[in-house]
């Protein structure tokens, strides 16, 4: 964790404030290490103070390590101001994207001797390379996805419904380490499968469905994400045709993927193979997403993002077509960025898996 707010500690001095205030719930729990549902940490060049209840005292004292834990009387922005003026701070940056703006009304109100600086995902740049610790935490998480798809394509037939199947995959999850799911589970057979955000219904399996199933596990708070998509019985020809393009597409990206090259770059190699086989248009999404203490982080590989590749960076690369009316194929892998290229942490086949 002190790497961690050093890095901050430098941001803030390149943004030429006297201290940061952090409020988004993941931020202070990859600072401190701190799990409860309420806090308020103030980091300063010297300091590192966080602001909780009376209900997480004993939890934060517990769980972080380099923090001066102050218990909160009334309201926290109260309390938060008591320590802004103690340590005589006269220009306090705070999180632009996660304060609303009652809250930075608030504390303009509170906080009234003390310039409040906005500062733009400077958190989110730091949490984008993840250190062994969480890159351990994501193996595991991606270990216990795999498990519960290898334990749910035995459930899968005709007859039984995308809930059921969201329902024995999430149970899984959790009897095997899981937290909880990494997001509501995709379970989009047959036509729904044009549904990129399919999440299960009521519908029933049929003979001849495509499957799409999302899902992932949350371990220790980090988070999963694969796809696959299977079928219910023989694949026809465009079913297979559509498998096997979206599974072109997806290798050559990860062939293309390492340190050094532009997000949009890979989005490119995936996208151009999809779009010159006629589907560029059933391609709409980006082609996948950095994963960790949320399931959707910085960088993206999608053709707007032109961020560089490093070392450390753990992302998702989840190529699809969607036909209306047909149904769909996605298949996603979590891959980590390795000096040298990058390294699949979804070990699920990549076949496709005909089910009988």
């Amino acid at each position: 964790m002190r790497k961690r707010v050093e890095a901050l500690r430098a941001a803030v001095q390149e943004n030429g404030v006297d201290g940061v205030i952090v409020t988004k719930q993941q931020n202070w729990q990859y600072l401190s290490g701190f799990t409860g549902s309420n806090a308020i940490l103030l980091v300063t060049e010297k300091s590192n103070i966080l602001i909780t209840d009376f209900r997480y005292i004993e939890q934060a004292a517990h769980e972080t390590e380099g923090f001066k834990i102050v218990k909160q009387t009334g309201l926290a922005v109260d309390t938060l101001a008591e320590q802004v003026k103690e340590l005589g701070l006269k220009k306090v940056g705070f999180e632009d994207d996660s304060v609303t703006y009652h809250e930075y009304d608030l504390y303009k109100k509170k906080i009234p001797d003390a310039e409040l600086y906005p500062l733009h995902q400077v958190i989110e740049k730091i949490r984008r390379i993840k250190d062994s610790g969480e890159i351990s935490l994501l193996q595991k998480a991606a270990e216990i996805t795999d498990q519960a798809f290898g334990y749910i394509v035995d459930k899968i037939k005709p007859g039984v419904k995308e809930s059921q199947i969201s329902l024995e995959l999430e149970y899984f999850m959790r009897q095997n380490g899981a937290e909880k799911p990494a997001f509501d589970t995709i379970v989009a057979s047959g036509y729904r499968g044009a549904l990129p955000h399919g999440i299960a219904s009521n519908k029933e399996i049929e003979q001849g469905d495509l499957i799409v199933i999302d899902f992932g596990a949350v371990f220790q708070g980090y988070h999963a994400d694969m796809t696959r998509t299977v079928v219910v019985g023989k694949p026809d020809r465009q079913q297979e045709e559509i498998y096997n393009l979206v599974l072109r597409a997806q290798m050559k990206a990860l062939e293309v993927l390492k340190p050094g090259i532009k997000c949009s770059d890979v989005d490119f190699a995936a996208r151009n193979i999809i779009s010159n086989e006629g589907y560029g248009a059933n391609f709409g999404h980006g082609l996948g997403h950095s994963v960790g203490l949320e399931i959707h982080e910085s960088p993206s590989l999608s053709p707007r993002d032109d961020t560089v590749l490093e070392p450390g960076m753990v992302i998702t690369v989840e190529p699809g077509v969607y036909l209306n009316g047909w149904g769909g194929v996605r298949i996603e892998d979590l891959v980590l960025v390795t000096p040298v290229g990058c390294k699949i942490l979804s070990t699920s086949t990549k076949k496709l898996i005909q089910l009988q």
